[in-house]
């Protein structure tokens, strides 16, 4: 089983619905993976390394799990964090301006950005456990970065926020 990172665009102005309730937010998360509009990224197994890697680089945004949880009930003990599960834990969210911070930071930054002078010792805590299997592992860890530059691109052209799961 792997687990796989996933990022939903939902306006601005939705992102208190979706804090409050986690059903609509799970739906329009699930509706954007299913209409293939572009308001769904995922970045199969490179969740860990790309946040990783991104960090390294000097963005203080954490892209993989978001800036806060959708936890809804959960602050008031009316539901568990089990409850809350996405697939791999609770789902995250990123407040429209963090969304526009991230596509400015990642606007002129490479894949070989990314990975210059990357000892593959430094990602051994870093999900899938697969850098010292192959020099090439750190190329393939960053290979979807043009996706998320547009992706983020476009979200803050938008003026989205951006919900961020594990699955």
């Amino acid at each position: 089983m792997s687990i796989n990172g996933n990022w939903a665009r939902i306006p601005g102005a939705d992102l208190a619905r979706a804090q409050n309730d986690l059903d609509w937010a799970y739906e329009q998360a699930q509706a954007a993976v299913q209409n293939e509009d572009g308001r769904w990224f995922s970045t199969d197994k490179t969740w860990h390394a790309l946040d990783f890697l991104l960090n390294r680089h000097g963005l203080d945004v954490p892209i993989a799990f978001g800036e806060g949880l959708l936890v809804d009930a959960v602050n008031d003990g009316s539901r568990s964090l089990e409850d809350a599960d996405w697939g791999a834990g609770p789902a995250g969210y990123l407040v429209p301006e963090n969304v526009a911070k991230v596509a400015a930071a990642l606007a002129d930054v490479t894949e070989a950005d990314l990975i210059r002078d990357v000892d593959p010792a430094e990602m051994n805590e870093i999900y899938p456990s697969v850098w010292d299997d192959d020099p090439g592992e750190l190329e393939w860890a960053v290979h979807l970065l043009p996706g998320v530059k547009q992706f983020f691109a476009d979200a803050a052209r938008a003026g989205d926020a951006v919900i961020c799961w594990l699955d």
